[in-house]
């Protein structure tokens, strides 16, 4: 099977052939570490692990590296770290800030079940990077200092006469609709419009560190030029893949991508561009001011992360995902029943059609009617059960037991487990003496508790009730 994925930069969908099957490198942009990160950074992190899983089983897990951000270096996080830490140095309160925000992060990322990454490069430990690689576009004539300033023009890159892409490229907008389009910080020191800071001095109040080309105040570098100089890092001058949310095509990416080409004299930065969609919660845009703002925390405090991730998973990562509490409360239900069935079954190999739907640009809309006709068959054939649990596994679900999914979800509705049990105790004596009328008593009592009863057997063909938490 071929494995084909889309590319922002051409628009096509097409073969997937690395650089080196050895050494596969994805690079996809990390939070922006001075809160709790919302629930669309979370379809991000989601859509990438999944990307990185099947370059993992189809290359082999020690042959993939995935490099995922992490930006300390924002205004936001000065402003937090001043406010939470006053009267500590400014330097060490932003570390306080951003380990914080860092591991609430990571956790809530694990939480959906998300793989760590191979490196997660902090931005104020690669501003040796940063330096150089200004340093090289200041050289090649890309770059120029205004000010304590250094800043980049898109239009001296488009007057090169070399293998570099033309900037606008990537988004497919000309310099002038760029203009139009974004919010363009207008300086007196800038000779155009569209140029873009690359490194600019710190005022009092901020970080700051030995300045590049020869200026001589201490200053703390812009935000594109952070991604371009740890890509670099850790993955090379070119690489496979690089990916994020749709709104980083334009302008964090189109200077990325600028930057970076400028300053290698390459044609490409990534071999292939990926972009998953915009979310939206109840048809309407994620707005603090709509009051429909959720971080993943808020939304971990309601659901399992393996319920969030399958919502996710349900649409096509290029698609525009609607939120919406009716199609979680399916992804639960659903995952209650794959739980039930699949939990415990000794895994198979992943199912090849649910492997061909993933190699077809991540087609998870697909591999889900593929796991659907699998539970199907579960229920009659064990070879389709084991073959179901591998593929769960492969997608990032089925990590416990069935007895603990239920256990979870029996704690999570407050019902008391023992009472339960007790209720259920009585019901069978009720039945044994054939007192059906005190059997249907402590039935229904169960369901209105919001319990769901199940008659049948055991392994030894004796009568056995279970019970589950009503849906």
């Amino acid at each position: 099977m071929e494995l084909r994925l889309y590319d922002t930069l051409t628009r096509e969908k097409r073969p997937f052939v690395p650089l080196d099957a050895d050494n596969v490198r994805m690079y996809a942009c990390g939070p922006t570490v001075y809160d709790f990160a919302h629930i669309g950074n979370g379809r991000a992190a989601i859509v990438f692990d999944v990307l990185f899983r099947v370059l993992r089983y189809r290359y082999g897990e020690g042959h993939v590296t995935y490099v995922r951000n992490i930006t300390d270096v924002d205004d936001k996080i000065n402003v937090r770290a001043a406010r939470d830490f006053p009267g500590v140095p400014l330097n060490e309160a932003i570390r306080k800030v951003t380990e914080q925000t860092y591991q609430q992060y990571q956790d809530d990322v694990t939480a959906l079940g998300c793989l760590a990454p191979t490196v997660q490069p902090r931005a104020t430990e690669h501003i040796p990077e940063m330096r150089a690689i200004i340093e090289k576009l200041v050289a090649g004539g890309f770059a120029y200092v205004a000010e304590d300033h250094v800043l980049f023009s898109p239009q001296a890159m488009n007057a090169a006469n070399s293998v570099l892409p033309r900037y606008g490229s990537l988004s497919k907008r000309s310099l002038d609709e760029m203009i139009a389009g974004a919010r363009v910080d207008v300086a007196p020191y800038k000779r155009d419009n569209t140029d873009f800071v690359l490194w600019k001095p710190s005022k009092p109040g901020e970080p700051s560190w030995p300045s590049p080309a020869g200026i001589k105040v201490e200053g703390r570098p812009g935000w594109h030029i952070e991604c371009s100089a740890m890509a670099w890092k850790h993955l090379g001058e070119k690489f496979d893949i690089h990916g994020g949310g749709i709104d980083l095509v334009f302008p964090h990416h189109e200077n990325e991508l600028a930057q970076t080409c400028c300053a290698f004299h390459a044609d490409r930065m990534a071999n292939v561009w990926m972009h998953n969609g915009f979310l939206q919660i109840e048809s309407e845009k994620m707005s603090k001011s709509l009051g429909n703002f959720f971080t993943i925390r808020d939304l971990l405090a309601d659901w399992p992360g393996e319920v969030l991730r399958l919502a996710m998973l349900k649409t096509h990562y290029r698609s525009p995902l609607d939120w919406t509490v009716k199609a979680t409360e399916e992804a639960a239900k659903t995952l209650d029943d794959w739980y039930a069935v699949a939990a415990d079954a000794e895994p198979g190999s992943p199912s090849p059609a649910m492997i061909e739907a993933l190699y077809d640009d991540l087609n998870t809309a697909q591999a889900m009617a593929v796991l659907h006709g699998l539970r199907h068959a579960a229920s009659t054939d064990e070879q389709a059960r084991r073959e179901l649990a591998g593929s769960l596994r492969q997608l990032g679900f089925l990590s416990e037991s069935a007895a603990a999914w239920k256990s979870r979800k029996q704690q999570a509705s407050g019902i008391d487990a023992n009472a339960v049990e007790a209720l259920i105790a009585e019901r069978s004596a009720a039945r044994a003496r054939k007192d059906f009328k005190e059997s249907d008593r402590i039935r229904d009592l169960l369901a209105a508790m919001g319990v769901a009863i199940k008659d049948g057997k055991d392994a030894e063909g004796k009568p056995m009730t279970t019970w589950e938490v009503a849906p």
